[in-house]
């Protein structure tokens, strides 16, 4: 595994305990290795023709390229809205550590 197979993934929810839920479903199903929540964020966005104003929790998982896939159809699955954000970046460089981890939690 090098630094190009780990993907970030950046999600919102709409409140603690929703994203408390994603975390821990995709992380106990092996989609992610880990997912950090980052409560207290307000998003501006357009939405049904109107700009929008909302309290969200960032949500950042790593995972592996090869889960991708699987990693977004069942975040579809189970968030509720209808078009969750689903940001997939990857890094430049990761701890060769962190690597050898990450590959053995999305085993």
């Amino acid at each position: 595994m090098s630094a190009s197979d780990v993907r970030l993934v950046f999600v919102t929810a709409p409140d603690p305990a929703t994203a408390r839920e994603l975390a821990r479903t995709l992380v106990r199903e092996r989609l992610a290795a880990c997912a950090n929540l980052v409560a207290g964020i307000t998003s501006v966005y357009h939405w049904e023709g109107a700009v929008q104003e909302e309290g969200e929790v960032l949500l950042i998982f790593k995972t592996h390229a090869a889960r991708l896939s699987a990693f977004e159809s069942r975040l579809s699955e189970l968030h509720p809205y209808e078009v969750p954000e689903c940001v997939a970046l990857a890094p430049v460089a990761v701890l060769p550590a962190y690597l050898a981890w990450l590959e053995d939690a999305v085993r």
